[in-house]
């Protein structure tokens, strides 16, 4: 077994796999969704298999609000697996 694949485990088995993956969306966010949402978005945060967004612009509110189900897709694709189950806009 290599080290990396121990830390894997590590990782899964621990409470750690949630900070990483707040740490991890937020450094794909912008390559995810594109520099001006990424610009306006305030806070994201994973929090047990939601994606929780936090903006103070209207529009882009709603707009997220569409896109819901591809917000999804892109994030679960990045990541290379199921992370993301539901999104919330705040």
């Amino acid at each position: 077994m290599h080290i990396g694949d121990a830390l894997k485990g590590f990782i899964k088995k621990s409470h750690l796999k949630n900070g990483l993956r707040t740490v991890q969306i937020e450094e794909i966010w912008e390559k995810v969704m594109g520099k001006t949402i990424a610009k306006y978005t305030d806070k994201i945060q994973i929090i047990q298999h939601k994606l929780f967004i936090q903006t103070h612009i209207g529009p882009l509110k709603n707009e997220l609000m569409y896109q819901k189900p591809q917000i999804i897709e892109r994030v679960n694709e990045a990541f290379g697996e199921t992370i993301i189950h539901e999104v919330i806009i705040q």
